[in-house]
């Protein structure tokens, strides 16, 4: 399919005027349909239509009155880091009938409104784009009522319809993430981090009943977050005599010292007749067979609960944004459509086509096709389930391949959460294709002095939750230590090197690659695994690490501006870490809601902090009571944070006082969020699974020699897909003063935050505009599962 023509959308020409936009919620509610709401209706107001709540979802349409609420700027203020929907959701059978379609026609005619966000899962959906197909008729039989005028059918003859999927099983094709589904994920991890605790205490065995009645989604993720021994999902029921398989893995277990069992369980889950497999069911069996002391919890409501995360605001701000441009570029021809998420792209797909995919799904389950199913989920759905079976399930020794092959895995750069899930991987993927697997401690230091062993499956478990870096990291770079580097390769016998690490990963790895010329021990399969909360790695679109840090930062800027509340108007100054890489201060000033973030990337003077200080005046006049601007460390060496805080201080004098809040290494520190986790598990399960293709192509009389370009990658997300790239090819992406990539995706997001922050300016559109179709296997090297 051809790219969009890149293009810019200003605020003179947004073509919003004499358009009525009604955004609704629907069905279940979701973490993060607040701030899709949010993000409609500043982005509606932005383009210059009229934005109107429908309140109670469908029942509020075909109710009609107060239900229906023109919606103002400060009407979605504070709301960002709400849970649940503030307008309210209720399902309803009413609108499921003719007579109450005719209603919600009618009321939305008195309005004047032809433009429809629907929020909710493919039942709301599927009722909008029915509503849409009955349109006219219905405009038809309210003029033979004489409910309307004769010439409203012609004024008010298009519906147009774009969804967003709000719902926390991700159960619906065509999207990579729902909204919701990340912040469901947040719960049910917060609770397994707190169970392991104490089951470890007692020995005891948990069972988690989490939900997905028709979706395994939620139980699959957070399995493959918290290394679960077993989870039971509807999409993939166990074979049969799963009972003694099970009870023998978790003996297995046991029998190496672990302390505790953890069993995830859908509340959908069933086996290969379509029998229920209950948490109740689970929880016999192992008292009966093993005896363990077993206790079942089950998580609930718990989940749909609590304040969205940093990455549910992103994408329900995005998708927002995307929403209404959909809408303003519709015409009568168009169907309706669904924003979404591919990989780290917004997409645009056929409703329809969608919701059919998704019903496929279930008639495959109902059909007992189970394989045919989990395919139909998408390849991220398929991707978790390989790779949770490869680092679960233990082969016996007498099925694993023999290599020969040894491979070393390090930590290099400063900490970042997640890092511990990528070695974890790493070890237990390389163990199951037949490598002796070595831990490298302290980075390239460490290597120098001879601090390598060999690490085992069971060495590795339990690291998936565990912040920080087991094995230590230093900032080091090997040319300082690269005679006795290569020593140590030659004394151990190492044939292939695999970094998890940040900027000095990268430069390493150049390093390596020039000492090849002088050193045969380096002339071995080398890839590296971007991790850093920076996100500052060329060649790659996010970093293992970034996602933690941006909800440390989004947390403690919630809890900053409840600070203020009840007290007179303020606006706090927070400085963010990121060197010169300004991701941290922007994406994380679009989930927290900030009216201004200060980068290295986008250059400022004294005029634009005295614009920003007088529209935040402004807005301290009219409505607003707390203002949150945020600063990356390095973003310019004079404009200091304490320059910026005395310059709002005496420039906001009367109007509003300031705070300044220095955030530090908290960014760095805590338990790996979910997204973390499985990016780190999934991004470097297929780097080690690169390392193994490579050691077989560069084996040639009885040993290993790589000496090309293509043996020294980097494996980064682009886009949509997962990409190996040679590090010398990324030199010429590269600032190299500055430790940041030349361009980076991210800065298409930080005129989002401006709009929704009320500033006018331009906006770049040229990933927006094209309705794509839904595809039903994506080609493999574009697997954006990576996204959870």
């Amino acid at each position: 399919m051809a790219q969009p023509q890149s293009k810019k959308i200003f605020f003179e020409n947004l073509s919003g005027a004499g358009k009525a936009i009604a955004v609704l919620t629907s069905g279940g509610d979701a973490q993060g349909m607040n701030a899709a709401v949010r993000a409609v209706v500043r982005m509606g107001l932005y383009v210059g239509a009229k934005v109107y709540f429908i309140h109670e979802g469908y029942q509020g349409m075909v109710d009609g009155g107060e239900n229906i609420e023109e919606a103002s700027w400060e009407s979605v203020s504070s709301m960002l880091q709400v849970g649940g929907t503030v307008i309210g959701s209720a399902r309803c059978k009413e609108f499921r009938s003719h007579e109450g379609r005719l209603k919600a026609a009618h009321n939305l005619v008195q309005q004047g409104i032809t433009n429809l966000c629907v929020i909710g899962g493919d039942g709301s959906l599927t009722g909008a784009n029915l509503f849409r197909e009955e349109w006219n008729g219905l405009l038809t039989e309210l003029v033979e009522q004489g409910s309307i005028e004769a010439d409203a059918v012609q004024k008010y003859s298009a519906l147009h319809i774009v969804g967003m999927v709000g719902s926390i099983d991700n159960d619906f094709c065509g999207t990579d993430m729902t909204i919701g589904t990340d912040s469901a994920l947040h719960r049910i991890i917060e609770v397994v981090d707190a169970i392991m605790t104490t089951a470890q205490s007692h020995q005891r065995t948990f069972v988690l009943e989490v939900m997905g009645r028709h979706c395994g989604y939620l139980a699959l993720v957070s399995a493959l977050a918290c290394g679960a021994d077993w989870v039971l999902i509807p999409e993939m029921p166990p074979e049969d005599g799963w009972e003694d398989t099970m009870c023998e893995k978790l003996s297995a277990t046991r029998s190496r010292g672990t302390r505790l069992n953890i069993i995830i369980v859908a509340e959908g889950a069933i086996d290969r007749h379509g029998k229920p497999i209950t948490s109740g069911i689970v929880k016999d069996l192992v008292v009966k067979c093993l005896g363990f002391d077993t206790r079942v919890t089950i998580l609930g409501h718990v989940q749909r609960g609590g304040t969205p995360s940093a990455f549910d605001r992103i994408l329900a701000s995005r998708m927002g944004v995307e929403a209404v441009l959909a809408l303003l570029e519709t015409t009568a021809n168009t169907p309706a459509c669904v924003v979404s998420l591919c990989g780290n792209q917004s997409v645009r797909l056929p409703l329809m086509e969608c919701v059919q995919m998704t019903q496929e799904v279930q008639r495959a389950m109902d059909g007992k096709r189970f394989e045919e199913a989990v395919k139909l989920r998408g390849r991220s759905f398929e991707n978790n389930l390989k790779t949770y079976k490869l680092l679960a399930h233990r082969k016996p020794e007498s099925e694993l391949p023999v290599s020969n092959f040894n491979v070393a895995v390090l930590n290099v750069g400063a900490p970042s959460a997640g890092m511990n899930a990528a070695v974890r991987s790493a070890v237990r993927v390389g163990i199951s294709e037949g490598h002796k697997m070595f831990a490298v401690s302290d980075g390239f230091e460490g290597f120098s002095k001879g601090q390598i062993k060999e690490v085992k499956w069971a060495d590795v478990g339990g690291w998936t939750g565990q912040g920080g870096s087991l094995l230590g990291t230093k900032r080091t770079l090997p040319a300082k230590h690269v005679d006795k580097i290569a020593e140590q390769m030659r004394e151990h016998n190492i044939n292939a090197l695999l970094i998890v690490g940040g900027f000095e990963a990268f430069l390493s790895l150049l390093e390596l690659l020039t000492a090849r010329g002088k050193y045969d021990e380096f002339c071995v399969p080398m890839v590296m695994v971007p991790a850093t909360v920076s996100n500052n790695v060329p060649g790659s679109d996010l970093s293992i690490g970034a996602d933690t840090a941006l909800n440390a930062i989004t947390a403690t800027c919630d809890r900053i501006k409840q600070s203020a509340s009840g007290t007179k108007r303020r606006v706090f100054i927070i400085e963010t870490m990121g060197g010169y890489c300004g991701y941290l201060a922007s994406v994380g000033g679009l989930a927290a809601g900030a009216d201004a973030a200060y980068i290295y990337e986008e250059p400022f003077d004294i005029r634009d902090l005295q614009a920003n200080v007088e529209h935040l005046t402004e807005k301290m006049k009219t409505s607003i009571q707390r203002g949150l601007v945020l600063r990356n460390e390095n973003c310019n060496e004079n404009y200091t944070t304490d320059f910026i805080y005395q310059l709002y201080s005496e420039e906001g004098r009367g109007v509003f006082d300031s705070r300044k809040n220095v955030l530090g290494h908290m960014q760095q520190g805590g338990a790996p969020s979910p997204f973390d986790r499985n990016f780190g598990t999934k991004i470097s399960a297929k780097a080690m699974q690169w390392v193994t293709k490579k050691l077989v192509e560069t084996f040639r009389q009885g040993r290993v020699f790589a000496n090309t370009e293509d043996t020294c990658c980097l494996l980064g997300m682009r886009r949509r897909a997962l990409v190996f790239q040679p590090v010398v090819q990324l030199k010429g992406e590269t600032d190299f003063v500055h430790r940041i990539p030349k361009e980076q995706w991210w800065l298409k997001l930080r005129p989002l935050m401006k709009i929704l922050a009320k500033y006018k300016t331009s906006y770049d559109v040229s990933d927006s505009g094209q309705l794509e179709h839904v595809v039903r296997n994506r080609p493999k090297e574009s697997d954006a599962s990576v996204t959870m």
